[in-house]
């Protein structure tokens, strides 16, 4: 808590006004990262932003079979959910940490 058990309440607004500052600029790079997901040992790329917004999609022509259509598809999914993961992992990494600092003393809010 706080020493003489009242909390600063200018600190604290401060504070709250850097922790805000933080995650508005950790959210806007997190939109800006691109993250790739492949998958068929690369055959298929999928590439999405922090923010999961799918931007681009290459598949090879050798995995173009129209008589096997399931397997493009199984490729493509795959492909999309291996960059979707890698742009939660960004999204926990970058805000995580934020999210934990919170502010002291301020029963409800992270941190605390």
């Amino acid at each position: 808590m706080f020493p003489d058990g009242q909390p600063d309440l200018g600190q604290l607004l401060q504070q709250a006004q850097r922790v805000q500052q933080q995650l508005a600029q950790a959210r806007e790079e997190i939109a800006a990262a691109r993250l790739s997901g492949t998958a068929g040992g690369g055959l298929v790329r999928a590439t999405v932003t922090g923010a999961l917004e799918l931007v681009e999609l290459t598949v090879d022509r050798s995995v173009v079979d129209p008589e096997d259509v399931e397997t493009l598809v199984d490729l493509v999914l795959a492909a999309v959910r291996d960059a979707q993961r890698q742009a939660h992992e960004l999204q926990s990494a970058a805000l995580g940490p934020l999210a934990q600092s919170g502010i002291p003393g301020m029963p409800g809010l992270p941190g605390t």
